[in-house]
C-alpha cells in the first residue's frame, strides 16, 4: 500500500484532540482515507489541483447528505 496526499476540505478529528483544518494537507494510507473521502471531509491533493487548472470547484461529496440528515433528526425530535 502506498500512502497519497490528501487536503482537508471540511474539518475532521485526528485524535487526541487535534482536528485538521481546512486546506492542510494530510499522508495517509487509502484504507485511512476511504471513510473520509466518501463522507466529503478529504480529497486527493492531484484532484484539486486538476480541478482548480481547469477552472472547476470540487464541493465535497455528502454536503447535501449532511441536510437532510439534520432534518430528519429535527422532525423525528419534534414529532417524540
Amino acid at each position: 500500500m502506498s500512502r497519497e496526499n490528501y487536503t482537508c476540505l471540511i474539518p475532521f478529528p485526528k485524535g487526541r484532540g487535534h482536528w485538521a483544518a481546512p486546506g492542510e494537507t494530510l499522508d495517509l494510507l487509502e484504507v485511512e482515507a476511504h471513510a473520509l473521502r466518501t463522507a466529503g471531509r478529504i480529497e486527493l491533493t492531484s484532484v484539486l489541483a486538476a480541478a482548480g487548472a481547469a477552472g472547476e470547484a470540487v464541493a465535497p461529496a455528502a454536503a447535501g447528505k449532511t441536510a437532510k440528515t439534520d432534518k430528519g433528526l429535527k422532525a423525528a425530535t419534534q414529532e417524540a
